[in-house]
């Protein structure tokens, strides 16, 4: 079996692995290795074809192709080694990957690896949704495959399952396809589209409001043979059930992250995020493993996973000339109706220098008060006036000087 020593292998040519990859070539890394099972690199991105990508890390606005096809670009124009059609498929040891490709199986020996797997929507099997299984259903991520990659046609007749920022993004690809949108439904009480951009410039609200949106409500019943015939949502606000005629489901958001790599290489899993549990410096709890982009938080937009992949190179840099990897941490413990925080886990060193953490929450909350426990010490309150599913908020980090590291995990809760 083929042996290749490197510097760093990165897992995944998405928005995280591709600027990590980058910036490690301009801190003078040599031999950096991007493998990307796909057969083209650029992620999630290059099948987006709607606006609104680029804005915090190239400070321009470009469509989800064009995107893609920038940092494709710069990858090849800074001779960036990115191997498509290669599937990472274990770990032989510490910091050495198994891998397959068209040219054969081989290892890669790396000195430190970056794992930017991404994230994927639950599909319907996933969400437990009573019914027949004919052909029809569709995630985002497969519609949007079957419209702008495979030219397939996917229905007349569609509901969204969901009504977040990707449901944004399926509604824009139906609309492509020449599909009516019959409605969008969410088990929550409103929308959760907060747009980090002027969205009104290019009249997607209006586009949105063509189409019935369905709250505090659940898709009990998928009705078809061969091909979807209809629905049944129940509406919790006014106890009805409800018949929408459709041939054409897709389901959006619900996201978990890509972490087969990361759980074959018995990463610490963290339960909120489900993906692997990391510090402020990007390291997991395996020596020479960083973790950066929506791997760790199912999902930020593409620039935040660009700006994160930047960021945990600088890192990684600083791994290879220290070999420094502090065994001395915390996790960050949340519960219910907080998501997730991130980082999830505290090195010593580390606690006086984060800012800020990023947490999101698992419902629609009005004023509501965020307390930090070390035990029975209450480390720091913080109110925040409306909390919405699906949009990522900052919490201060001032109390983390004060974390003592032989006590009980510090303890995230929301208090309404």
């Amino acid at each position: 079996m083929k042996r290749e020593m490197i510097d760093v292998l990165i897992v995944g040519a998405g928005p995280a692995g591709i600027s990590a990859a980058l910036e490690l070539k301009k801190l003078g890394v040599k031999h950096v290795v991007v493998a990307e099972r796909e057969a083209e690199a650029g992620g999630i991105p290059r099948l987006c074809h709607h606006t609104g990508f680029g804005i915090r890390d190239l400070y321009k606005i470009y469509s989800g192709p064009r995107y893609a096809e920038y940092y494709v670009k710069e990858a090849q124009k800074n001779k960036i080694d990115i191997r498509t059609k290669t599937t990472i498929t274990d770990w032989e040891d510490k910091t050495q990957l198994k891998y397959t490709s068209p040219q054969g199986a081989g290892i890669f020996e790396a000195k430190a690896v970056l794992l930017a797997t991404g994230v994927r929507e639950r599909p319907r099997t996933a969400r437990l949704v009573s019914g027949s299984r004919p052909r029809g259903i569709f995630t985002t991520g497969s519609l949007q495959r079957f419209v702008y990659e495979k030219n397939i046609p996917v229905g007349k007749r569609a509901l969204i399952v969901g009504a977040e920022l990707v449901s944004l993004s399926a509604f824009t690809t139906l609309k492509h396809a020449g599909v009516e949108v019959v409605g969008m439904t969410t088990k929550l009480s409103q929308h959760q589209m907060i747009f980090p951009f002027n969205i009104a410039k290019w009249g997607l609200m209006d586009f949105v409001s063509q189409a019935p949106l369905y709250t505090s409500a659940e898709l009990q019943e998928i009705i078809g043979r061969k091909r979807v015939e209809s629905v049944k949502i129940y509406r919790a606000d006014t106890d009805k059930t409800t018949s929408i005629e459709c041939d054409t489901i897709v389901f959006t958001g619900n996201w978990i992250p890509e972490h087969e790599i990361a759980r074959l290489g018995e990463i610490e899993i963290d339960g909120g995020t489900l993906g692997p549990q990391v510090d402020a410096h990007f390291r997991t709890s395996r020596r020479g493993v960083f973790a950066a982009g929506n791997l760790l938080h199912g999902a930020e937009t593409a620039d935040i996973s660009a700006l994160e992949g930047r960021s945990a190179a600088s890192h990684i840099k600083n791994f290879l000339e220290t070999s420094h990897w502090t065994p001395d941490s915390l996790p960050i413990m949340t519960e219910a109706p907080l998501s997730w925080v991130f980082p999830n886990n505290i090195a010593r060193k580390d606690a006086v220098s984060i800012g800020q953490l990023s947490f999101r929450v698992g419902e629609v909350l009005k004023k509501s008060t965020i307390k930090v426990y070390q035990g029975s010490r209450l480390l720091e309150t913080q109110t925040f006036r409306k909390l919405l599913p699906g949009n990522t908020y900052k919490l201060n980090a001032r109390w983390m000087p004060d974390i003592e590291f032989d006590a009980p995990a510090p303890k995230i809760v929301i208090e309404s």
